[in-house]
Formats: structure tokens, C-alpha cells, sequence
């Protein structure tokens, strides 16, 4: 699917009917992780360096159809922008991409850092991008374009494309068609989605399109409990709504039929890309 430049397209994971999950709607994850981008809310963004490990802990990876999709073929260089402790790095490194990591946070960088020695790790933002001009062939920005001003990351990130350079974003979504995924979401919360369920790719890029992805992690019982941990929702909370928090999905995992006395978890995801091309 395409659009024009400058134009909006729909975030929102497709209703999907049938499959082996039950029917009912996709609601998107984690929104407790979009917020308005404010100062007081870029301040926020910085508060996951307190949570680096049970991120990287608990937070899941991108399934690699979806990373085929957002990379042009011929890349070569690469920037994960706002990478983290790496979920997405690692999976660039793999395919034998030259990648640079960069992310405003330095606990972020550290965990990065001790799984990928040899990979590029700077501090910097969307806004200030620490490379030269012209000097990748994509960037990609995992579960993090709600934090960023879009207007001047856009022209940030048009500066260090190469010419016809991709620009990917990719965001990891809960499938709560599953009964145990939806009471979670419930526990979570459902907070204000400040993309809209939209995103817009202004000038220069062109060619926008979209493409989903069906998937599974799979974790302990712990990972979940560190993925919600690691939720800027649960960060910045106060400490007895972040602990009332955590017993309630505590409870879950002792109570629910499907999950209690489990030792591994299956958690559904639909993974949604947008990419776009420097024109």
C-alpha cells in the first residue's frame, strides 16, 4: 500500500478475520509507551535508562520478514536510531550490515554495547544525529518515532540518507484477540495513543508504504513481568501503582487457566513497518 508524500497512513494493526486466535479486534501494545512528545515527556523518554536491563530483559525482538521489508536491498550502512539496548541492532548485525547505533540514553547504550562490542553505540537524538551527511543508505527507528519531533527528525534523518536512501519504522503490537493478552492490556492499561494510530512522512520522502507481520514470542514468566516493568507507564509511576501494578500481572500469571503453572509464554504480536523513500 502507498501513499504520496505528506500524507498520513493508518498505524493501526488490520482486523484480521478468522485464524486460530478467536476472533475480535487487534488493539495496539504497549500504549502506554506513546505519549505526547513534550519536554516534560522527552524527559520521560530518558527514564527507561533506569529500566535498561528489564528491557532488554523482557522487551521482544522484530521478526525478520519484517526487517526484510524496511531494508533496501543494496544496503550496505546502516543507522538504528533510538536503537536501546540493541533488539533491533542485533538482528542488523547478523545479516553482516555495517550498523551505528545511537539513542539518547547511556544505560541504553551500555547493555548495547557489552552484546555488540565491535558495533558504533553514540549518544545523540533524532533531532541531532551524530553522523555526517549523506553517510547511510537507511535508518531505521524501532519502537520509537513517538518520541521524536517529527518535523526536525525527518530532516535530521534526510540529512544523513544517502541519496534514495530508506527511512523504516517499525512498532511491536500486542495481539489481544487472545483472552490472556486482552485481561493483561486491561491490567496495563489503555492510555492516549498520541500517534492517532497515524503517522505522516513529510518532504523529501516519497513512496510510503505499509506491511505487517503475524508473529509469536515466546518467554518466561519473568521476561513478562520485565516487559511490563519496562513500560514507561510503569516507570514513571508512582512506586505503589508500579508495585499494584506488577502483583496484578503477578496474579494473572497464577490464576489465568492458560498461564498458570506455566513455565513458557506464548505472546502474540502483529508487527506493523512503514517505509518511505528519500526522494
Amino acid at each position: 500500500m502507498r501513499r504520496s508524500a505528506g500524507h498520513r497512513l493508518d498505524l493501526r494493526p488490520r482486523r484480521i478475520p478468522g485464524g486460530d486466535r478467536g476472533g475480535g479486534s487487534v488493539d495496539p501494545a504497549d500504549p502506554g509507551d506513546r505519549v505526547p512528545v513534550s519536554a516534560s515527556d522527552k524527559q520521560g523518554s530518558l527514564s527507561f535508562g533506569a529500566e535498561a536491563a528489564a528491557y532488554e530483559r523482557g522487551r521482544p525482538s522484530y521478526p525478520p520478514e519484517a526487517i526484510d521489508w524496511l531494508l533496501p536491498t543494496a544496503a550496505q550502512r546502516v543507522l538504528d536510531l533510538g536503537a536501546g539496548t540493541g533488539k533491533l541492532t542485533v538482528r542488523l548485525v547478523e545479516r553482516g550490515l555495517d550498523v551505528v547505533a545511537v539513542d539518547p540514553i547511556p544505560e541504553m547504550l551500555e547493555v548495547l554495547s557489552h552484546s555488540l562490542p565491535e558495533t558504533p553505540a553514540l549518544l545523540g537524538t533524532a533531532e541531532e544525529i551524530p553522523l555526517p551527511d549523506n553517510s547511510v543508505d537507511s535508518v531505521l527507528v524501532a519502537q520509537a518515532w513517538h518520541w521524536f519531533d517529527p518535523k526536525r527528525a525527518t530532516q535530521e534523518i534526510a540529512r544523513v540518507l544517502r541519496p534514495g536512501g530508506r527511512l523504516g519504522l517499525v512498532w511491536n503490537t500486542r495481539d489481544e484477540r487472545m483472552g490472556w493478552v486482552k485481561d493483561l492490556g486491561t491490567i496495563i492499561g489503555q492510555e492516549h495513543d498520541p500517534l492517532g494510530d497515524e503517522v505522516t512522512l513529510s518532504d523529501p520522502f516519497t513512496d510510503v508504504e505499509r506491511h505487517q507481520v503475524e508473529w509469536t514470542s515466546y518467554l518466561t514468566p519473568q521476561a513478562l513481568i520485565d516487559l511490563v516493568a519496562s513500560r514507561s507507564y510503569c516507570i514513571t509511576s508512582p512506586t505503589e501503582v508500579r508495585t499494584r501494578t506488577l502483583e496484578k500481572v503477578r496474579e494473572l500469571l497464577a490464576t489465568h487457566p492458560a498461564l498458570a503453572n506455566s513455565t513458557g509464554l506464548a505472546l502474540p504480536y502483529i508487527t506493523v513497518g512503514i517505509r518511505a523513500t528519500l526522494s
